[in-house]
């Protein structure tokens, strides 16, 4: 691979990671109530989704998934219902819990499980790995390498995003000391979680 092809891609690439969306959403609500330690650890389940997507689009298969009207509408559902039950989940919780000081709440197994569907049931996603991936490979030159050296790229660069939400969510846990406050944030974190489940749910194929 020419390193001038890295070069225009990592740029792009971190800029794609960086852009506000469901995962670093909860990547930064998870760095909130449960440290940034847990919130990056969970973001491992993130990275394996994304590593099955690079998986099926150096294979092509994710341009098939994409092409099928079915499947794209039943993995858009699926992602916008489970934004929606996120977003109860956060809106209904309980503003005076603190549970990094308790030991209470969900596993990182269970933070993971959250950030992999979450992942999964984004068809945008999708097309990010059909349509941004490969117009950084030369078909010249060994496919496979090429989607693996991308690809790895890819999830470092994510893993970096992913610390830096949860770095940014850390910092929320500070400034929202006061129950009101950390209700006042949930309830943020829970609108725009549903407004990213109706965003699914308009989403088109273009």
């Amino acid at each position: 691979m020419e390193l001038i092809t890295l070069i225009l891609f990592v740029p792009a690439c971190f800029a794609l990671n960086l852009t506000p969306g469901p995962n670093n959403l909860l990547a930064m609500s998870n760095a909130k109530k449960y440290g940034l330690q847990t919130a990056c650890m969970a973001g491992i389940g993130r990275l394996i989704a994304f590593t099955i997507m690079i998986t099926l689009a150096a294979s092509g298969l994710a341009s098939i998934l994409y092409a099928s009207e079915l499947l794209f509408l039943i993995i858009k559902v699926f992602g916008a219902g489970y934004l929606f039950w996120l977003a109860y989940q956060l809106w209904v919780a309980a503003p005076s819990e603190e549970v990094i000081n308790s030991g209470l709440g969900m596993s990182v197994i269970g933070l993971a499980r959250q950030e992999f569907l979450l992942a999964m049931g984004n068809p945008k996603a999708i097309l990010i790995f059909t349509a941004f991936l490969p117009q950084f490979v030369n078909p010249s030159q060994p496919i496979g390498f090429q989607f693996f050296v991308l690809g790895a790229v890819f999830l470092l660069l994510e893993w970096l995003a992913i610390a830096g939400y949860a770095c940014f969510g850390v910092y929320l846990r500070n400034w929202f000391s006061k129950p009101q406050k950390r209700r006042l944030f949930n309830q943020s974190c829970a609108g725009l979680l549903a407004s990213a489940g109706l965003g699914l749910l308009i989403t088109r194929r273009e």
